[in-house]
């Protein structure tokens, strides 16, 4: 039996554009046992995946802000100690970070990553007993896919990813249907949406009979949320939800519209049809990536900024509850 740890930490979309690995490596190892190294904070997302045997959390984010305390040191030894743990044959670290890097050298067993010209950080190649060439111009799905592929010797893929995971039990809200999810909140104010599109998304689809709902993680995205759904009739502003209870809920939507931001990637592993846009990035690379049964769109790029027709278009061409213009 195959014994794999995947060592891809964070972000949030990131570690959803791993997923798909998952996957492709039971497809020719079913019963290969597969751990995982990742950030505490997005834990939630590889425990949704019923292909993961175990989930090894670390808190680098955090450790870095707090390096001088007792309790930091202890939490960092705890880690290693489970890194070490097993013996493994293959160690995989599809980020191509310093970070990763040494979190892989701390594993037992077989080595494999990015080569240097590959690698986000070509230094965290010397961590890696084998190296493989990936192209850079790809997609990052495709990337990992190929990455996975070369390093348990099978013929990297070229069908649409399948996500694999499962929400699960959904907080207890009333939330009336059907709905579509605004997944608003970003880490750059200059990948927001403008408030006022969203606004006008929000009455165009109570034409069509539909909810948004919005979520929130800081004060700033509650203001906002709430700013949007004073505006309207058909809005419901969610209470804090971890990630595990927002997949729950996105998995229940209609569709989804969301900034350049880790949720979208959820909703699409979550096969919910998904519109994302871009107002300050190319999604070339790390736009949301259709799976095979999810259709997602990208809208905009650097400078450009869709407009809520734009958006309420698509959504009525991906979404069978929206009546498409005549």
């Amino acid at each position: 039996m195959l014994k794999l740890l995947i060592v891809k930490t964070s972000s949030l979309g990131d570690v959803i554009h791993n997923l798909p690995i998952i996957h492709d490596i039971r497809s020719h190892y079913p019963d290969a046992e597969i751990d995982w190294v990742v950030e505490a904070s997005f834990a939630d997302i590889p425990k949704l995946h019923p292909g993961i045997n175990r989930i090894i959390p670390v808190a680098i984010r955090r450790w870095r802000k707090a390096l001088l305390t007792k309790q930091t040191w202890l939490e960092i030894k705890t880690a290693k100690q489970q890194i070490a743990q097993q013996n493994y044959d293959i160690i995989l670290d599809t980020q191509g970070l310093i970070k990763s890097g040494l979190l892989t050298y701390l594993s037992r067993g077989h080595k494999h990553g990015y080569d240097k010209n590959s690698a986000r950080e070509p230094l965290a190649s010397l961590f890696y007993d084998t190296t493989h060439q990936v192209s850079r111009s790809q997609h990052a799905v495709a990337r990992n896919r190929a990455l996975a592929a070369l390093a348990l010797g099978y013929p990297i893929p070229n069908s649409l990813p399948v996500y694999g995971i499962r929400a699960s039990t959904a907080p207890a809200l009333e939330l009336a249907k059907p709905y579509i999810i605004g997944l608003h909140g970003t880490s750059r104010d200059s990948k927001l949406w403008p408030t006022e599109h969203w606004v006008t998304l929000g009455h165009e689809l109570a034409e069509q009979h539909l909810n948004l709902v919005l979520p929130w993680a800081s004060e700033t995205e509650l203001r906002r949320a709430q700013h949007i759904a004073n505006k309207l009739t058909n809005a419901t502003v969610l209470p804090k939800l971890s990630i595990a209870q927002l997949a729950a809920v996105i998995s229940k939507a209609q569709a989804a519209v969301g900034v350049d931001t880790g949720l979208s990637h959820l909703s699409v592993a979550l096969s919910i049809p998904t519109v994302a846009i871009y107002t300050d990035t190319n999604p070339a690379l790390t736009g949301v990536y259709a799976g095979i049964l999810t259709p997602a769109i990208n809208l905009g790029n650097v400078g450009e900024i869709p407009s809520p027709h734009q958006v309420l278009d698509v959504l009525k061409k991906i979404s069978k509850n929206l009546t498409p213009q005549t």
